[in-house]
């Protein structure tokens, strides 16, 4: 079972409120093609309770059905699976609903794909399968991927494939999309996200972007998904190009761009290229703060990591680019342990000084805690008696979460300790099944860090 992560999910549930009552009893009696000024390409099929009709002339669409909830399963809570019903294949609309003028396939980077992406995240755009946001996308979960990929059109999940490539599980980067199409039921039984990075080393968990009810959102989410994980398909847009690497990015460490030795900024032939000064720094979790760690301890940082290097930026990181910094000379705001351009480049070709055991200008590493082996899931369950039951316990007590022992705490495991792990968990910003009480590798990881 793969570790919990940095975000998790808490399964949203049909709220009764009159406007969701409403929002369901819409999607339920989804328009015929032509109302509202829809476009022929927008017809769609309504399946009523004896018999269903196709309505309007050319190719068929796929079928629409009422929102179902998804069955349960051991292990899962029934509403978990994803409250997405999309359109069908369709131009982009203004905000009247009018259809918008077409543009060229556009070419994108990574990086555009997941600021796009985020947009809707912090705008929390309402779900829909008729509605269009001001950028002249549907508001379902197909149309969301069509909007970061900058696609010339509403897709839906039996069209995207074509814009991709498919590929494999360890070959997914930021921008790629995963993708579920159901043949028996495309319009309410599958569905599309994007991939945002994998939370931990484990590639159990990623961060996926994703619309759903009731709004677009940013979560950490089981490798494939929450339901369906084995039918789901990783695909990469065929319009993909390499974000590029820019000399002299806005926010890199000042006097830099003329320090070390004389390396131009930009990566080398078959380097991977500057990701730019937001990929670092408290708060940035992503796979090139991984990749940064991996380089430092290729050039001598590895006595700054206790654990990892990771995906998460911590105190590790900014020590090791220090010390790198500083075997190259640089001083000041030069070596203040954040990479800008040319410490990545430096790193990335192999160029510049490694970091030396003791030499001069390196810092003076802050000793790092001991992280003790995790034991595994087993010992942590109803009925388990034994030291790591304890170890865990005074840890608890140690961080601030030993609230719930009134007594102990001692080697049997019971429901104080299932309560503070549980609280420890939820300080972390984990819900659902990952803040269950149960300690897995990165709740030890944290907990002892």
């Amino acid at each position: 079972m793969a570790a919990p992560v940095f975000e998790e999910f808490d399964p949203a549930s049909d709220c009764e409120c009159p406007g969701c009552v409403d929002r369901r009893r819409a999607a339920a009696a989804f328009p015929a093609a032509g109302a509202g000024g829809r476009p022929a390409a927008h017809r769609t099929v309504v399946v009523a309770a004896a018999a269903s009709a196709v309505l309007g002339a050319g190719h068929a669409v796929p079928a629409l059905a009422a929102p179902q909830q998804a069955p349960g399963r051991p292990g899962t809570p029934a509403d978990d699976g994803p409250q997405t019903p999309q359109g069908a294949k369709a131009p982009l609309h203004g905000p009247g609903g009018r259809p918008a003028d077409s543009v060229t396939l556009p070419a994108t980077t990574r990086t555009e794909i997941i600021d796009r992406a985020g947009k809707w995240v912090a705008a929390k755009v309402p779900y829909s399968m008729s509605a269009y946001w001001s950028d002249g996308y549907r508001q379902d979960c197909s149309g969301y991927v069509s909007m970061a990929w900058k696609l010339p059109g509403n897709e839906w999940t039996g069209s995207l494939p074509t814009y991709a490539t498919r590929i494999t599980k360890e070959e997914l980067q930021p921008g790629d999309m995963l993708l579920f199409h159901n043949p028996d039921n495309p319009t309410n039984g599958s569905h599309v996200v994007l991939f945002g990075g994998w939370t931990d080393y484990t590639h159990g968990y990623y961060l996926a972007y994703e619309q759903t009810r009731p709004a677009t959102r940013r979560l950490a989410t089981p490798y494939a998904y929450w339901t369906d994980s084995d039918r789901y398909v990783p695909y990469r847009y065929k319009g993909l190009v390499a974000d590029p690497a820019e000399p002299g990015v806005p926010g890199a460490p000042a006097g830099e761009e003329g320090g070390g030795d004389g390396a131009n900024p930009g990566s080398g032939a078959g380097a991977p290229p500057y990701p730019g000064p937001a990929a670092f720094g408290p708060g940035a979790d992503n796979q090139h703060v991984t990749l940064l760690g991996r380089l430092l301890v290729e050039r001598g940082a590895r006595r700054f990591y206790a654990s990892g290097p990771g995906p998460r930026w911590s105190d590790a990181d900014r020590r090791a680019t220090q010390a790198f910094q500083q075997a190259q000379g640089w001083r000041g705001a030069a070596a203040d342990g954040l990479p800008g351009p040319l410490t990545w480049s430096l790193l990335t070709t192999g160029k510049g000084k490694d970091i030396a055991p003791g030499a001069a200008g390196a810092p003076a590493p802050a000793p790092a805690p001991r992280v003790p082996a995790y034991p595994g899931r087993g010992m942590f369950r109803p009925g388990a008696d034994n030291a790591h039951v304890t170890q865990l316990g005074r840890q608890l007590v140690k961080k601030g979460f030993g609230r719930y022992y009134t007594k102990g705490p001692g080697p049997l495991w019971g429901e104080a300790d299932r309560r503070g792990v549980e609280a420890f968990q939820r300080a972390q910003g984990w819900r659902g099944g990952a803040a269950d009480g149960y300690p897995g590798p990165e709740t030890w990881r944290r907990l002892f860090s």
